[in-house]
């Protein structure tokens, strides 16, 4: 059987392949490297503006061949690469592992199970959301005319992903962009872009179309070239960046979707089943080292649970095991993958201890090889502390006593982000009343993360967490323009109707008066 690094070979071949097309010159090359174990395990091109432009001018030639395939051709391709995942599931797991540094769990059970379920649910339901939709109007003027409603591709989209989720939060936007009828560039991370290579290669071996879908491997350059090509952008990362990315979208008045930075908080009511809040609690805020954009970054506790609900998490995640993945259930916490990311996590807790917190857990980068960060839990920490305000993006769980729900509430909503975030208590339809006091994009109520595998619910956020959302209706539209249509029947298609030229003033006057009896009566108090 080939190895994991044979078959990235041969993905890189492909991406190559493609890029050379360009005028057949030599592109610089980016290393790719497990986090887990420091190890060069692959290199790809780093493609500049002209390299761009040439895979944009293929996938233009591309879409509207694609869009003719109609939802039905289209939804047989994405079938077929659904069982193409499953059939090679062990192989994108091996791919996404070694690039990532995560537990066999967090690709497997996370990144494989959701791009199953997204191959089938977008064959399902792009035709669902995307027919055209009759209109009917209160309008008197345009009374038995035909309203339509249309969605039509944009053309060609293009999707920068980010390194914690390549399968995921990268190659899973591609998706519903390819079942709406468009053309796709996805630039990668630079960090993880083997698994969007393998992926690119199941949907030819799925019979999508040539140049439908290619993949620009590069840096931050590769990214700015790539919106000055396309029709929409799909942008998943920092706040900071997202910003620079919609100043750029703008500039070509395009639209852009974004999912940026999160500070996802987690409520904790006094009447809560406190195994069930600390067991969800641990996992939220650990699973995929904690690399997760809606993972549990703070976590506010009423008084009268906080010391158990603390205990009960100090003792799970001292239990947890961190190291790099083998065999199923090996290991809990991977590896931090981008290995900067280890001084913001260095930063935010010595910072927080500096300001009075107290580490229960953890609180230091791991021992030996690799970029690991042990799993890490605080108490006696407040919002002068970065860990509580700014997006940490690791194994870390800070916990804040409160005294009661409604400073629960306050301290969850001080925050420039709003992504998601959880709510737990027994009395369901109470904690359901809390977490609509939430300013987040999404809330769970005794659950954290799931949500996001209910691809017919939407997922965005709000304030400084981003623009549009992904999943659901608009998770698709919105690689799409509207059009509006009316069809006036030849029955009332008359010569000339009463509102052309030449206005008379007889006409005009009871024009005016139908009007106002129309609009004009009925009360008002």
């Amino acid at each position: 059987m080939a190895t994991v690094e044979q078959h990235v070979e041969q993905e890189i071949s492909q991406a190559r392949n493609g890029a050379a097309r360009d005028g057949d010159h030599a592109h610089p090359e980016i290393p790719v490297e497990n986090p887990a174990t420091g190890a060069r395990i692959a290199t790809v091109p780093d493609l500049d503006g002209d390299a761009v432009a040439e895979l944009a001018t293929r996938a233009r030639a591309a879409q509207p061949g694609w869009e003719a395939f109609g939802f039905e051709g289209r939804a047989q391709v994405l079938l077929r690469m659904q069982k193409w995942l499953m059939d090679n599931a062990d192989r994108v797991t091996e791919t996404i592992v070694s690039e990532t540094g995560k537990t066999y769990e967090d690709a497997r059970l996370a990144e494989v199970a959701y791009g199953g379920g997204a191959f089938g649910f977008w064959a399902k339901n792009a035709e669902k959301y995307l027919e055209d939709e009759r209109v009917h109007t209160a309008a008197v003027a345009v009374k038995g005319k035909k309203l339509i409603l249309r969605h039509r591709p944009l053309g060609l989209i293009g999707v920068i992903g980010p390194w914690n989720y390549p399968l995921i939060n990268s190659f899973g936007d591609c998706i519903p962009a390819l079942a709406a009828g468009n053309s796709v560039i996805l630039k990668p991370s630079e960090v993880t872009p083997l698994t969007s290579l393998l992926l690119a290669e199941g949907l030819r071996e799925s019979g999508l179309p040539a140049d439908v879908l290619q993949i620009a491997t590069g840096r931050g350059e590769t990214g700015a070239a790539l919106i000055e090509q396309v029709d929409m952008i799909m942008f998943t990362g920092s706040t900071k960046t997202g910003r620079k990315v919609a100043e750029a979208a703008a500039r070509r008045l395009i639209p852009a979707s974004l999912e940026l930075g999160g500070k996802d908080p987690l409520l904790v009511l006094r009447d809560a089943d406190v195994e069930r809040a600390a067991n969800t609690a641990v996992w939220a805020s650990m699973m995929n080292a904690g690399q997760t954009c809606i993972s549990i970054e703070r976590a506010y506790v009423e008084a009268p649970v906080y010391d158990e609900f603390v205990a009960k998490v100090s003792e799970k995640v001292r239990a947890l095991r961190q190291g790099q993945s083998g065999a199923p259930g090996s290991v809990d916490v991977g590896a931090v993958t981008f290995p900067p990311q280890l001084e913001v996590l260095e930063d935010h807790v010595s910072d927080a201890v500096g300001k009075g917190a107290r580490v229960l857990v953890g609180g230091k980068r791991g021992e030996g090889a690799g970029s690991f960060f042990q799993p890490t839990v605080l108490v006696d920490v407040d919002h002068t502390m970065k860990i509580m305000t700014e997006e940490t993006f690791g194994p870390t769980l800070p916990i804040m006593k409160v005294a009661d729900e409604d400073e629960a509430v306050r301290l969850a909503n001080d925050s420039v982000y709003g992504l998601s975030g959880s709510v737990f208590g027994r009395d369901t339809d109470h904690a359901e009343s809390v977490a609509r006091r939430l300013d987040t994009g999404a809330v769970c109520v005794n659950d954290a993360i799931v949500n996001y595998f209910a691809l017919e619910l939407p997922m965005g956020g709000a304030k400084a967490s981003g623009l549009g959302s992904r999943h659901g209706a608009g998770g698709i539209r919105k690689y799409c323009s509207q059009q509006a249509l009316l069809v006036t029947p030849r029955a009332l298609a008359r010569k000339k109707d009463l509102t052309m030229f030449p206005y008379k003033a007889r006409t005009s006057k009871l024009l005016a008066g139908a009007f106002k009896l129309l609009y004009g009566r009925g009360k008002r108090d």
